[in-house]
């Protein structure tokens, strides 16, 4: 590690110590929002909005992508209350079957990810861009692998941290601090890598998908849920790169990539792809969006109603009328309101995305390293 990222990182660490206190791993929810440190949110707020400005030219997009880690880092500083509120430890979509409820439709589409890439009892697993550790505590409980997570956000390192211990798992996981474009791991470490709608963060697949190569042994899989534009979309269509610039801002992403570019990064880095498939783009009842539509008739069970009232569009506005009051008379911290906007957009985006068929959360790569001659 350069001095510079030892610099990078250790501001990092110091920075969440001041947004959160100490005892950063055991909030959770509004709860830990409220509690941020007003100086070190608006910080925190500032530097995530500083780049969105409503351009999406190539300037622009550079200022992004060359900015990526200190974005994301500050993403999820000022995201990560309001997902956990709203979404529970996992921060991802996922498909629904008719009466099934939205735990359990999250669960099940961590266990089918598992399952395509082949995890099983004992083996060593990298969790690229593990959040606060929901998927890797429901993967490491249905397999029995040893999971190892990587994170950039210390927040969230220490929430993960604090879940594996509540759960007894912290002897099956550990999470470590890391950049996914520059890993300090040795080579032909892990038997298996997964990740769950993170690499969207990179600022070239080539570079994310380069570093997974290398930690992962020869003969391993890798398997993902990628965040990509589809086939459909046309980036010099106005309303198509709107629906993308709208993810972007909301979502922290540098740019949205095509799932082409996708594809051959992979390709291009020297995994053999078994298999690629859009998990959305099917004739599901329920549409994998439905949490944000704000469509009644998509509720599958009582239990998901509060679930719903949080994540859909009458609840959105309800939190963010309710965060935009409380931080007038200083009971949340300023630039609380601006995320819920910025959050606001995004699902705008997400929804649009999915209702176009322009956008999928979940086109699946199952991806091998070569065994070595």
């Amino acid at each position: 590690m350069t001095e510079t990222q030892q610099e990078l990182r250790q501001r990092q660490a110091q920075f969440a110590k001041e947004l959160y206190g100490d005892d950063i791993g055991a909030k959770s929810g509004l709860s830990a929002l409220l509690s941020k440190n007003n100086s070190a949110q608006q910080e925190a707020v500032a530097k995530y909005l500083r780049h969105w400005d409503g351009k999406t030219d190539e300037e622009a997009e550079q200022r992004r992508l060359d900015d990526y880690n200190e974005a994301t880092h500050s993403y999820y500083n000022v995201v990560t209350d309001f997902y956990e509120y709203g979404w529970g430890s996992s921060f991802h979509f996922s498909r629904f079957y008719p009466g099934e409820s939205f735990s359990a439709s999250v669960a099940r589409h961590e266990h089918y990810l598992a399952y395509k890439a082949g995890i099983k009892e004992g083996d060593l697993v990298l969790d690229v861009g593990c959040g606060i550790g929901g998927p890797a505590r429901e993967i490491c409980t249905f397999t029995g692998a040893n999971i190892i997570g990587l994170n950039n956000n210390d927040y969230q390192l220490a929430k993960a941290k604090y879940y594996a211990r509540k759960a007894n798992l912290d002897k099956k996981l550990d999470f470590v601090k890391g950049d996914f474009m520059k890993m300090e791991f040795e080579p032909n470490t892990f038997d298996k890598v997964y990740a769950i709608e993170a690499t969207c963060h990179a600022p070239k697949l080539e570079g994310v998908y380069g570093e997974i190569y290398k930690v992962l042994k020869p003969g391993g899989v890798f398997a993902v849920y990628e965040w990509v534009m589809t086939d459909n979309y046309d980036e010099t269509n106005p309303e198509h790169r709107k629906i993308a610039y709208e993810i972007e801002l909301g979502d922290g992403i540098p740019k949205m990539f095509p799932a082409d570019v996708a594809r051959e990064a992979l390709r291009n880095v020297g995994f053999e792809v078994l298999e690629e498939k859009d998990l959305a783009d099917n004739e599901d009842k329920v549409p994998w969006y439905y949490p944000l539509s704000g469509e009644w008739k998509y509720v599958q069970t009582i239990g998901d109603l509060a679930t719903f009232f949080r994540t859909s569009y009458l609840g959105r506005k309800v939190t963010t009328t309710m965060v935009t009051v409380m931080e007038k008379i200083g009971i949340a911290p300023k630039g609380s309101r601006d995320v819920t906007l910025a959050l606001e957009e995004a699902a705008v985006g997400l929804v649009a995305g999915g209702k176009s068929k322009l956008f999928t959360p979940m086109m699946l790569f199952v991806a091998r390293k070569p065994e070595e001659n």
